[in-house]
């Protein structure tokens, strides 16, 4: 057998060497990848339990608004609870739908109160309201007039002249910044009436009403006590539920549900998800 130099035996070694160090090099990677793909899974699998907790405390306000006994029933005004579903500890807050007001159906002045509210000089104000009543066709103009103002605001497109389908849409109306919309959108609703509840109306909705003329600056004096085991025929609720649970899992839902009247169930969700932050 013909000896190897060496020379070559040495870059033998030092190939292999690096093979190992490779394979090393790969190994570590996989398991590396192989871990985290096992947090993300477990992360994922802790954050769906904590939406399901979250869901469930949500029916279970549902139930609490329904229930007519003193002692069962929870009241849409703001309060808090605090329900524990399996390993998750669920926040609720609870809102009456009717004291935000609603784009589709509020009159031009309500609109122009709001607008002045959250700090639009009075003739913006009035010119944004106006622009408002236009896009969801409470107020009528010509289209070609409609038209002629868009394009003069450097907008390819007009009013629709229908209700908004999204509190989204409001952005595109002409003479709406990217600021004002996000003052305005925690006070509007697409499912509230035409008049907001001034008494479930908060600061900046009060405000708006008083602008308007629609509610004295003296504010609205207190209901007189209705009778405990007495509901509404229909109440529009926003349900807050904000989850958390092992593995610091957070998750925070929305639903609008509609309580009461002829619902075959005794209500329906009018909107449900995740709450943006």
């Amino acid at each position: 057998m013909p000896n190897v130099p060496a020379r070559s035996r040495g870059f033998a070694l030092l190939i292999v060497l690096w093979m190992l160090v490779l394979i090393a090099f790969v190994v570590a990677q996989m398991t590396a990848a192989g871990r985290t793909e096992s947090r993300i899974a477990g992360n994922l699998a802790a954050n769906s339990r904590s939406q399901a907790a979250a869901d469930g405390a949500i029916y279970e306000a549902i139930f609490h608004v329904s229930d007519a006994r003193p002692e069962q029933h929870w009241q849409v005004d703001g309060s808090e609870h605090a329900v524990q579903i399996g390993q998750s500890r669920i926040t609720l807050q609870l809102e009456d739908e009717a004291g935000r007001i609603n784009p589709n159906l509020a009159s031009g002045s309500l609109l122009e109160g709001l607008l002045r509210a959250v700090g639009s000089p009075p003739e913006t104000a009035a010119d944004i309201a106006r622009a408002i009543t236009e896009w969801v066709g409470s107020a009528k103009r010509p289209v070609e007039e409609l038209l002629v103002e868009y394009q003069a605001a450097g907008l390819d497109y007009g009013p629709p002249g229908a209700p908004l389908e999204s509190l989204d849409e409001l952005s595109r109306v002409r003479g709406m910044t990217g600021a004002l919309f996000r003052a305005l959108q925690p006070h509007l609703t697409l499912f509230g009436p035409a008049d907001p509840n001034a008494t479930a109306a908060d600061p900046v909705v009060a405000a708006a009403l008083v602008l308007s003329g629609a509610l004295s600056s003296a504010g609205v004096a207190a209901p007189p006590p209705a009778n405990p085991n007495a509901l509404p025929d229909i109440i529009i609720a926003r349900i807050h539920a904000a989850a958390e649970g092992p593995g610091n899992a957070r998750v925070r839902r929305m639903a609008i549900i509609r309580i009461g009247g002829r619902e075959p169930t005794g209500y329906r969700p009018l909107a449900w998800g995740n709450e943006d932050d």
